[in-house]
């Protein structure tokens, strides 16, 4: 079957969901069908190539930095993708288009599926829905939500990555919502032998934005000064002045390495070579980056909230945290306990089964 595949964040560009489309895509290829992704470009990238058997077309977006997407980035990514898109299904045909994010690419889809009859397959991450991300697009939903409600109806199938953005998404569109979860390669992505890292290295990735809540980890961290430990904090955004002061007023810097935006290779090597993910983020729908901790058998210290729930098995390979003061208790206990915190990494990797790519493959391939 030749699937096209349309998202406006692709590795190296954007956050997790690029990491799941190519996941998914990789998947999908390995099973013998033929891919194509209409993806955004950045400077340095090139504008086609071919990837482990995968045709990627990057589009020109306007987009600067691999880390943010704006209105104006999104907008030109559906103006280029929809002429590519346009050429590439007269003579390349696709049977069917599979769609990540209902914003902007699910636009690009309705748009190609009304012009020439192709139907298409929309995966929807917590940003998608109306309240998923508030601090990040509610500002935006004010206004488009009447125009996205299209994008859900006419989709062969709609797919959300984790329960809680299917029942988040159910309150606002009444169509029927599948839940695939994110998945990994638990081949690829195995940590070997467990054991400690001396110090203890505590590592946080994603955007540095309001919604990852990145000046947590450093309030949090300073009250556990006392103990040994080394952080890493794996990204770029808007609040990285923000965390790099935050570390300066607690005379941390010797504790906190912050290597910037890196590849998704560079995630897993770091991961390696770590003990505890700590993400006390405001809203998540269901982050890959926790998959892959999973996979790479890493304790977990999360918020209470969103796909976190299905990572977590509170007390036994981390823990979901409810209260601000709580993280401090949770992080003490587990850098305390060099017993309990090998326990906690080896009970996520036996959890990381539960999310086995090759499993979530098949689960797309049946509605194909």
């Amino acid at each position: 079957m030749r699937i096209l595949v349309l998202i406006h964040e692709f590795p190296p560009v954007g956050g997790g969901g690029g990491r799941v489309a190519q996941d998914i895509a990789q998947g999908l290829f390995q099973r013998g069908h033929e891919i194509v992704i209409i993806a955004p470009h950045l400077k340095g990238l090139p504008r086609e190539e071919v990837i482990d058997g995968i045709r990627i077309i990057r589009v020109p977006s306007l987009r600067r930095e691999a880390f943010r997407a704006g209105l104006f980035t999104m907008g030109a990514y559906l103006l280029c993708g929809l002429w590519v898109g346009l050429r590439l299904t007269n003579k390349w045909k696709p049977d069917i288009i599979h769609v990540h994010f209902a914003v902007p690419a699910g636009v690009l889809a309705w748009v190609l599926s009304w012009m020439k009859g192709i139907p298409y397959i929309l995966t929807i991450h917590l940003g998608d829905v109306p309240g998923g991300a508030p601090e990040k697009t509610d500002g935006w939903f004010r206004w488009i939500f009447p125009f996205t409600r299209p994008i859900w109806r006419d989709a062969k199938k709609v797919i959300a990555v984790s329960e809680f953005t299917r029942q988040l998404a159910l309150k606002h569109y009444p169509v029927e919502i599948e839940v695939i979860h994110n998945g990994v390669d638990l081949i690829r992505l195995d940590p070997g032998e467990i054991h400690i890292q001396n110090p203890p290295r505590i590592i946080f990735a994603g955007r540095l934005m309001l919604q990852k809540n990145p000046l947590q980890i450093v309030r949090t961290l300073a009250k556990v000064k006392d103990l040994p430990w080394e952080c890493v904090l794996l990204g770029d955004g808007p609040m990285r002045e923000d965390v790099e002061n935050e570390i300066i007023r607690h005379n941390l810097q010797d504790r906190f390495t912050l290597p910037g935006w890196v590849t998704p290779e560079d995630v897993i090597s770091w991961f390696a070579k770590s003990d505890i993910l700590f993400m006390p983020s405001l809203s998540e729908g269901l982050p890959v980056v926790g998959v892959q901790a999973l996979a790479m058998g890493l304790a977990m210290v999360v918020s209470n909230i969103g796909g976190f729930v299905e990572l977590v098995d509170s007390g036994k390979n981390g823990f979901l945290v409810d209260h601000l003061n709580d993280y401090e208790n949770k992080m003490r206990y587990l850098l305390s306990s060099p017993t309990d915190l090998i326990a906690c990494r080896e009970a996520s990797r036996i959890h990381a089964e539960k999310f086995s790519l090759e499993k979530i493959v098949l689960d797309y391939e049946t509605f194909l």
